[in-house]
């Protein structure tokens, strides 16, 4: 099993974190000493706001208050949360936020979990399906390049629903960019308008990680050349790269 703790370290100073990378596992069991979730949630991704501190587990009954959040983690549906999703969806698609011909372009999971754990990367009981970040733009250019060389394509930006990112990365196996939802930042105090989310596959995270920490330094270097030639040619020079790099080097 990969050291978690040492990824979620590496992550964290590589990019800058301010909040933990989130493990979010989908299990068809609980493992032993972690306490199920208790109280309600307006939707499921503030489970990903409460995952920062603490390792918690999760049944479908807990995601109940979010049609929505059930429906994109194909989690078991009671006739409640049908008759929810129907009204949202009707909602929606007289606000035009949701038309009919757009509910197929929306991931769902393809395998049912019976249970969804969340909490900290470094706390993870099992391996994570998916680990998601709370990132800035600086942040996400990392992560974006990182993703196209690992992956040879363009790292997917998603709107909303906000909870199909986890069902992007888990079906596709490949990273992907969400920008959020208005839902998930009415209910989530870290999605503020500085932030988005970014999700990687679990079973990808300690190659992913390696090619972060690989491009972060480099981001480094490259922001202080560029910096210094925007100055040089401001004062009125006209530097070439050679010269560049020696005064970076000075």
């Amino acid at each position: 099993m990969s050291n978690f703790s040492q990824i979620q370290q590496n992550l964290t100073q590589c990019l800058e974190l301010a909040q933990a990378p989130v493990a979010i596992c989908l299990t068809s069991s609980i493992p032993q000493g972690i306490a199920m979730w208790s109280g309600n949630a307006p939707a499921g991704c503030r489970f990903w706001q409460e995952a920062a501190t603490r390792t918690f587990a999760t049944s479908a009954r807990q995601h109940d208050l979010c049609a929505i959040g059930v429906y994109t983690h194909n989690l078991e549906a009671t006739p409640a949360s049908m008759t929810d999703l129907s009204d949202a969806l009707k909602v929606f698609g007289e606000l035009g936020y949701v038309r009919p011909e757009d509910i197929p372009q929306i991931p769902v999971l393809k395998e049912r979990p019976q249970y969804v754990i969340y909490g900290p990367l470094a706390q993870a009981p099992v391996p994570p399906d998916v680990v998601l970040l709370f990132v800035d733009a600086n942040q996400t250019l990392i992560l974006s390049e990182a993703a196209q060389q690992m992956e040879g394509g363009t790292t997917p930006a998603m709107g909303r629903p906000a909870c199909a990112v986890i069902p992007q990365v888990k079906n596709t196996g490949s990273p992907a960019l969400s920008l959020g939802c208005c839902g998930a930042r009415a209910y989530l105090d870290v999605l503020t308008d500085e932030v988005a989310l970014f999700a990687i596959p679990g079973d990808k995270l300690e190659p992913f990680t390696a090619r972060v920490a690989a491009l972060s330094q480099a981001n480094r270097i490259l922001t202080k050349f560029h910096s210094i030639r925007r100055k040089d040619v401001e004062s009125g020079k006209t530097p070439s790269v050679q010269e560049s790099l020696a005064a970076m080097q000075a």
